[in-house]
């Protein structure tokens, strides 16, 4: 993977009034006349260098999307601006002096006249030397505003001069650079001074009421703030407005206060719209967040079964499957037509075993309680392949990144239990980067033996798996072909056969193997034949073992990996780069994989990388998903729709009942795991409306017609654009409801970012 490690700030900036008479000042804008280079030298920070070779850039996007490559580490911007002290003269607040430097992927240093103002989100006083390390830079701020404050007197500061302002960027992978645009200079305003703590994503719900705790907190030492709060709740469906409310506030320095507020839970899709006003301010700061809204049915109480109706082991392997069906406990389970060698625990719905003779059997599987019984078919396939449907499961790189503890995997298996989880088809738990020994410590990396070694936070990789397996789980863990991984811990280069015996005797069942540091190695990144290699040579290692061990090929799509990712065994391969809680990343991702449609299928996957919904984090500090409810039925719908492998990245510990409720609808995971193991592609593209189209395994179309636009949209989708002339009845798939026939046109109101997900099936069917 592309490492791309989260820092969101959970806290919304507002302003507030007090006494003082509104500002004159109007800032000074940054957003053009930036000079670049893509070296580095801290030489660079002097107002005397001469920078004029250097290229001019644009800062309202990446630098990747301006020439430059993403590989690309360091780089250098400078611009020079002269600040007059009428600024300071105008301002209400006449203390510091804020630069303003929106969004940096991923570390920067800031030097105001060769001196260094600020890095990675602080400013630094007088005097701070600056070297060629970025502090704490495991994690990443690429999210985060950037804002340097200077009091009016620091003499760093130049008033009515020629300042230098430099910015030195390094890049962690992927894109690069300053790139939100709306870069400022401006005297601090009042609304420095108060923090309001909106707790995104966050309600409180009981008797049909949702309820919403937000913090406003004074933060200035001297100034008494002034303002009005305004909440308006509106369903986005048809505009209704829920509620309004308004607070007047006077916090005293220091003082905060509580907010409260309710309205009837929603039904539909609904957002909450946050406004601020101050008396002495000409500032008017504005959030908006979507409140949660459950679509999938309570689960019956009488036995269903669910997931893939297909699975497939090879001869003479370890065999390992959970029946997964959900309904009230107890439940007892029955297998008919098992083959040879393989045996069900009636209990847990567990097969296990070792088959020997290939073959397609076809198992009468059946799941009963008190209330009930569901049989149905599953189909096992002994042979050559694996993987015949995407894998299910979770990853522990988006939540605690590097920060994994073998604890915490536990953690996550144990709640696929409890959170009923396995009863509709999660089956993977898989350690991602950070169980290794790190490599530039001196403790050795690997035994005397040359097997590969785990750190303290891993003490015993076979007992973990062991406890996993008598979960009816699988394991899943991380290496690369290079010499490091890419958070720099020991890979597999050079050691591919010994850590694919190891990783077999740990019991393993799935490796994701990340090209990290095997491109210092190659010559062309984006070249198959230089690609295929080091993925090949650990395949053929993975044959030898003793398990089947799924095999994810991880290059962010680099060389059209769609075309050679079978070729070197994969059973997926990632198609593009990081997924990161953002809309703009997700769809960016999600809807551009059509080109890669015809390599999917049984054995073999397009990976679009995880699933961004719940508590995430890469790291120790957690924070929900930036993701709206809109657009995470969005994420899940198109994730289905493209048969990706569908993994979990959040702590499931901490599972919500809107994270859980979009998680377990078992109708979307359906469409998911189709035996059939097409991929959608798109029917319908414009600059609002995206309809893509999928073909099932019983002969019906499941269709997500998608709103990438910023308003509600009403929408009639002509069903010839389908390929279809017929009566057709249609199924919500979402609520798990039918909603009657249909034959020239299906209409549907769509929120911004929202998506209808529904299953066309013949009427004569």
């Amino acid at each position: 993977m592309m490492k791309k490690i989260v820092a969101l700030v959970l806290v919304l900036m507002i302003g507030n009034a007090c006494i003082l008479p509104p500002p004159k000042q109007k800032p000074i804008s940054l957003d053009s006349a930036w000079k670049f280079i893509n070296k580095d030298s801290l030489a660079f920070a002097s107002p005397d260098f001469d920078d004029s070779g250097w290229n001019k850039i644009k800062v309202n996007t990446t630098w990747d999307k301006q020439g430059y490559p993403q590989s690309l580490r360091f780089a250098w911007y400078r611009i020079k601006v002269v600040i007059p002290s009428s600024l300071k003269k105008q301002a209400a607040l006449q203390d510091s002096l804020i630069f303003h430097l929106g969004k940096i992927d991923d570390f920067d240093q800031v030097f105001l006249n060769g001196a260094l103002i600020g890095e990675n989100t602080r400013s630094v006083p007088p005097h701070t030397i600056a070297d060629n390390t970025f502090k704490d830079s495991n994690v990443s701020y690429w999210d985060v505003e950037r804002r340097y404050a200077l009091a009016v007197d620091d003499p760093r500061i130049r008033w009515d001069q020629a300042n230098l302002l430099a910015v030195r960027v390094y890049n962690w992978n992927g894109p690069g650079g300053i790139f939100s645009g709306d870069l400022t200079l401006s005297m601090a305003d009042i609304s420095e001074y108060v923090r309001v703590n909106v707790r995104r994503n966050q309600f409180t719900f009981g008797n049909g009421q949702a309820r919403k705790d937000i913090e406003i907190k004074n933060t200035a030492e001297a100034y008494p703030l002034d303002g009005l709060f305004t909440v308006k709740v509106e369903n986005n469906l048809d505009t209704t407005l829920i509620l309004e409310k308004k607070w007047a506030f006077h916090l005293k320095p220091k003082e905060k206060r509580i907010l409260t507020f309710t309205f009837p839970r929603p039904k539909q899709s609904t957002s909450i719209w946050y406004k601020a006003t101050f008396r002495n301010s000409r500032r008017s700061l504005y959030q908006y967040e979507g409140v949660p809204y459950l679509l999938t049915p309570p689960e019956k109480l009488q036995p269903q079964i669910n997931g893939a109706r297909v699975y497939g082991q090879r001869v003479d392997k370890p065999f390992l499957f959970r029946i997964p069906a959900s309904g009230k406990r107890p439940m007892n389970f029955s297998a008919t037509g098992l083959p040879q060698g393989l045996k069900l625990d009636a209990q847990t719905g567990i097969i296990s075993g070792v088959a020997h003779k290939r073959g397609s059997y076809d198992v009468l599987i059946s799941a009963r309680n008190a209330l009930g019984e569901d049989r149905q078919t599953l189909r096992v396939i002994i042979g050559d392949r694996i993987v015949l449907t995407p894998p299910m499961g979770w990853n522990s790189w988006n939540v605690w990144g590097l920060s994994v503890t073998q604890s915490r995997v536990y953690a996550a298996a144990k709640a696929f239990v409890d959170k009923g989880l396995v009863n509709h088809g999660w089956m993977y738990i898989n350690i991602d980067d950070g169980w290794e020994i790190y490599g530039k410590s001196e403790e050795p990396k690997r035994k005397s033996n040359g097997e590969i070694r785990t750190n303290k936070k891993f003490p015993d990789m076979k007992q973990l798996s062991d406890a996993v397996h008598a979960l009816g789980l699988k394991t899943g863990i991380y290496s690369s072909p290079g010499p490091l991984t890419c958070g720099g811990y020991t890979a597999s280069y050079q050691h591919e056969a010994q850590d694919a015996r190891t990783f077999a005797n740990w019991g393993i069942d799935y490796l994701k193997y990340d090209l990290c540091s095997y491109r210092k190695l190659m010559n062309d990144q984006n070249n198959p034949l230089e690609l295929l290699p080091p993925y090949q040579k650990m395949y053929k290692a993975l044959q030898t073992v003793n398990r089947d061990i799924a095999y994810s090929i991880c290059e962010y799509g680099l060389g059209k990996v769609w075309e050679w990712g079978a070729k070197a065994g994969g059973n997926l391969w990632r198609t593009t780069g990081d997924i990161w809680d953002d809309w703009e990343r997700m769809a960016s991702i999600g809807f551009k994989n059509e080109q890669a449609a015809p390599y999917a299928g049984p054995g073999g996957w397009n990976d679009p990388d995880m699933l961004v919904v719940g508590w995430l984090g890469w790291g120790d500090n957690l924070h929900y998903t930036n993701l709206t409810p809109d657009e995470q039925y969005t994420h899940v719908s198109l994730w289905a729709l493209l048969s990706a492998p569908l993994l979990l990245g959040c702590d499931l510990t901490r599972l919500d009942d809107f994270t859980l409720n979009l998680i377990i609808n078992d109708e979307v995971i359906a469409i998911d795991q189709d035996a059939l193991g097409m991929q959608a592609v798109p029917v319908i593209k414009n600059k609002t409306i995206q309809v893509w189209k999928k073909k099932l395994a019983d002969g019906a179309l499941a269709v997500g017609i998608f709103n990438i636009g910023s308003q509600t949209t009403a929408y009639a989708l002509d069903l010839s654009k389908l390929g279809l002339s017929r009566q057709m009845r249609v199924r919500d798939v979402w609520r798990q409801t039918d909603m009657g026939t249909v034959t020239n046109t299906f209409n549907t109101i769509l929120p911004a970012h929202g998506v209808t997900l529904i299953k066309l099936i013949s009427a004569g069917q």
